[in-house]
């Protein structure tokens, strides 16, 4: 089997033509030539498009890798969570999801509850989520969660979950993967945003779902194709045209992140650091066990003395956008509480590491909290 980096650059493409290009363009089409009966690889536009076939192609094998899988692409990563939930649960079914994953989660959780659906929660440390399996037909794990970094023990949990009747979908979005394969670990499905790390420009929006049950798989495509979120083609060559570099970026950002997370333990104003990748933090036991070559995560969280500490911080870094979202190759922070939907402090700071020359950003990042903390700070 092939590594990482040659499995990110060779997957999905086709095999080689004369005079044609190793990665075709974006297939544009609403309709295809179909004489006769409606069967073949391409009927229509909401169903099937070349362009996806090979990004799925692509995902599976690099979430899936030397196993069959199959994987559905979405407009986003929220397209991709409702289409699991919702093709896979109905009214009188219990979903089991984490209290501390991401934001929009709570707005699912309406959206099911208005379905009849009994939705419990429980945070991701210490596999709490455990204690509310009972009777439930699907648990929804967040790992690391976002923005907090906790991890939980996805064998362990997927163990007992399909113990109690439950199907298990993995939220793979921060870890990529690269980092984790949540269907190796006994997910049934593997779901990302792939609009962050994935394609890892920041200029796309894309979701998926992986799995390795074609039943499975089938539910989710017929949910697609019914609530007709299907991705734009330019928008799927975009993400198949980044993952070649998928592995350059995600070992550069790891090794920025750890050391931008080191550096942090030294500044007395910040608190609540974590990174799974610190042998000091709650998560990092679990985190070496199941992610994989030392890849923990672009993301660093912490703290800072409130939220005005926080915003002169933020208005001081010049290599770091202030922007929502995480995995790009340009670094990004944000105080997260300005959006109101996590159960963060006021000065939490979500912290994207980017590719730019390490040193460069920590001096950048060391520098803004000097400003920030002022000249008695500094002095």
């Amino acid at each position: 089997m092939t590594g990482d980096g040659t499995r990110a650059v060779r997957a999905g493409l086709p095999e080689p033509v004369a005079y044609e290009p190793s990665l075709p363009g974006p297939v544009f089409a609403a309709h295809y030539h179909l004489p006769g009966e409606p069967v073949g690889p391409y009927t229509y536009g909401r169903d099937e498009n070349p362009t996806w076939t090979r990004l799925e192609e692509a995902i599976g094998e690099l979430e899936s890798p030397g196993t069959a899988a199959e994987t559905v692409v979405f407009p986003s990563g929220m397209g991709a969570v409702s289409a699991v939930l919702l093709s896979q649960v109905r009214s009188g079914d219990a979903v089991v999801l984490p209290s501390d994953g991401y934001q929009a989660l709570p707005l699912v959780r309406e959206r099911l509850e208005a379905y009849g659906v009994e939705v419990r929660t429980a945070p991701t440390a210490g596999d709490a989520q455990l204690r509310v399996l009972d009777g439930a037909k699907l648990l929804w794990i967040e790992t690391p969660s976002n923005p907090g970094l906790d991890v939980c023990d996805i064998r362990r949990l997927a163990g007992a979950a399909h113990a109690a009747g439950a199907l298990v979908a993995v939220d793979n979005t921060l870890a990529t993967p690269l980092g984790q394969r949540p269907l190796d670990l006994g997910a049934d499905f593997s779901v990302a945003s792939g609009t962050k790390a994935l394609t890892g420009h920041g200029d796309v929006l894309l979701g998926y779902v992986c799995c390795r049950d074609p039943e499975r798989a089938a539910a989710v495509r017929k949910w697609r194709k019914t609530a007709g979120a299907v991705t734009g083609p330019m928008e799927a060559w975009l993400a198949h045209r980044s993952l070649a570099t998928l592995q350059l970026r995600v070992d550069r950002q790891a090794v920025t992140a750890l050391a931008l997370a080191e550096a942090l333990r030294e500044r007395p104003e910040v608190t609540g650091l974590r990174h799974p990748g610190l042998p000091d933090d709650p998560a990092h036991p679990v985190a070496a066990a199941q992610m994989r070559a030392g890849r923990f995560g672009c993301v660093v969280s912490f703290t800072l003395p409130g939220r005005a500490h926080a915003e002169r911080f933020l208005a001081a870094l010049r290599l770091v956008d202030e922007a929502t979202s995480f995995g790009g190759v340009r670094s990004t922070a944000e105080r997260r509480g300005r959006w109101g939907g996590d159960a963060v402090p006021e000065g939490f700071i979500r912290f994207s590491v980017g590719v730019e020359d390490t040193d460069d950003l920590l001096t950048d990042v060391l520098r803004a909290l000097d400003e920030a903390a002022g000249p008695t700070a500094q002095g």
